[in-house]
C-alpha cells in the first residue's frame, strides 16, 4: 500500500475514531531502501502499514509513532550516524521538536521522517431540545468536532463512548433519568446545565439508586464556566469554552472501561538493550528489545539472531552487529552496565 492508498486508509481510520501516526520520509541519504515522500501509517497497536524503510527503521519508526500517538506531539525522527546530520561534538546541539536516534545499519544510508499524530476529534453529545442546546452545537460545529444533538427521550448510553463529551440540557425535563443513561456511558466528560441547588437534588437522587459514586462525583454541575446569571447564548459559549480549555489541558482522558481495554490493546512489551523477554505483549505482538551493538529495536522471536552470552540471551537487527558482538561480548556487555 502506497501513495493515494495510504491517505485513503487513514481518512478511514479518521472516519472511525480510531487514533494513528502518519509518518512521511522528508528526506534520505543512499544507499536506503526508502524514497522521500514514503509514508506509512502506524496503529496505536503498533501496526505498521504502508513502507517508510527496512528492517533497521522500521522498529524504531514504529516505537517512536506510538509515543507520538500517546503524548499527541508531532516530531521529526532522524535515523543514523550523527556526522550524516551535522551534529558532532560535544557543542552540537539537537533543535525541539527533534528526536536522533543512531543507527549502525551497514547500508550507511540515512533518513528523516516526519511522525505526526492523527487524533480521533472530539465527540460532543448535547442532549436536550432548549435554544442553548442548539447554540451550542451551532456553535461546536466550526471546530471541526463530531456533534450530535439528540432529544432527551431519544438519548440512551449506547449515545456516548468513553471519549465522548456530554452535555445534558434537558433542564428540568426528565433531568434524573437521562442523567443516569450519560452515567452509565462514562463519558470523557459530563455536565449537567442546572443550578448548583438542582444538581445536587439530582445527583442525589440517583446516588440513593445506586449510581456509581466515582462517576457521579465526576459530574460537571453547573456545566460550563461559571459566569453567574446570564443568556442562554452565553451559557452556550461557557460550556463550550470549558470543553476547549480542558481539552488544551489534556483532562479529557477517556474513563476506564471500554476505553481502557482499548488503551492496553496492542501494548507491546520491551525490555532492556539485548536481553531476553519472557513472554509478548498482550495483544500477542512479539516482544521487543535493543540490540547490543547498534541500539536498534528488535522482535524477540524464534527467527531472530540472537546470541546467549554468560546466562543472557542477546538478540540483533543483521548478522553485522551479531558478529561484532561475539567477537567481544565483553565490551558491549560493559557498555550497556554503563548506561
Amino acid at each position: 500500500m502506497e501513495g493515494w492508498g495510504i491517505l485513503q486508509q487513514a481518512a478511514e481510520l479518521a472516519r472511525h475514531g480510531e487514533p494513528f501516526a502518519l509518518a512521511t520520509v522528508v528526506w534520505r541519504q543512499g544507499p536506503s531502501s526508502s524514497q522521500q515522500g514514503a509514508r506509512a501509517i502506524i496503529t496505536a497497536g503498533g501496526e505498521l502499514r504502508g513502507w517508510i524503510g527496512g528492517a533497521c527503521a522500521e522498529p524504531v519508526v514504529i516505537r517512536e509513532a506510538r509515543d507520538v500517538i500517546a503524548t499527541g506531539a508531532a516530531r521529526l525522527l532522524l535515523l543514523g550516524s550523527p556526522e550524516q546530520f551535522g551534529y558532532v561534538g560535544e557543542e552540537a546541539e539537537q533543535p525541539a521538536g527533534m528526536t536522533f536516534v543512531p543507527i549502525a545499519c551497514h547500508s550507511e544510508g540515512a533518513l528523516e521522517v516526519f511522525i505526526e499524530p492523527m487524533l480521533p476529534v472530539p465527540h460532543l453529545v448535547v442532549v436536550g431540545d432548549s435554544p442553548m442546546a442548539s447554540t451550542l452545537t451551532e456553535l461546536a460545529r466550526p471546530l471541526g468536532w463530531q456533534v450530535d444533538i439528540i432529544a432527551g427521550q431519544d438519548f440512551s448510553r449506547d449515545d456516548a463512548g468513553a471519549r465522548s463529551l456530554v452535555v445534558v440540557a434537558t433542564q428540568g425535563h426528565d433531568d434524573e433519568a437521562v442523567l443516569e443513561r450519560a452515567v452509565a456511558a462514562r463519558p470523557a466528560y459530563l455536565g449537567l446545565v442546572a443550578s448548583r441547588r438542582r444538581g445536587a437534588e439530582v445527583l442525589g437522587y440517583l446516588a440513593d439508586r445506586g449510581a456509581d459514586p466515582g462517576a457521579l462525583a465526576k459530574v460537571r454541575v453547573p456545566a460550563g464556566l461559571d459566569l453567574g446569571r446570564t443568556t442562554h447564548q452565553e451559557i452556550a459559549v461557557a460550556i463550550l469554552a470549558e470543553l476547549v480549555q480542558l481539552r488544551a489541558a489534556g483532562q479529557l482522558q477517556a474513563q476506564a472501561g471500554a476505553a481502557g481495554a482499548t488503551a492496553t490493546t496492542g501494548a507491546t512489551a520491551t525490555t532492556g538493550p539485548g536481553r531476553e523477554q519472557g513472554r509478548p505483549g498482550a495483544s500477542g505482538q512479539a516482544a521487543r528489545t535493543a540490540d547490543p551493538v547498534c541500539g536498534m529495536t528488535v522482535e524477540i522471536g524464534s527467527a531472530s539472531r540472537a546470541t546467549n552470552y554468560q546466562g543472557t540471551t542477546y538478540y540483533f537487527c543483521g548478522a553485522g552487529c551479531q558478529q561484532a558482538f561475539e567477537n567481544d561480548p565483553a565490551a558491549y556487555v560493559e557498555r550497556e552496565t554503563r548506561c
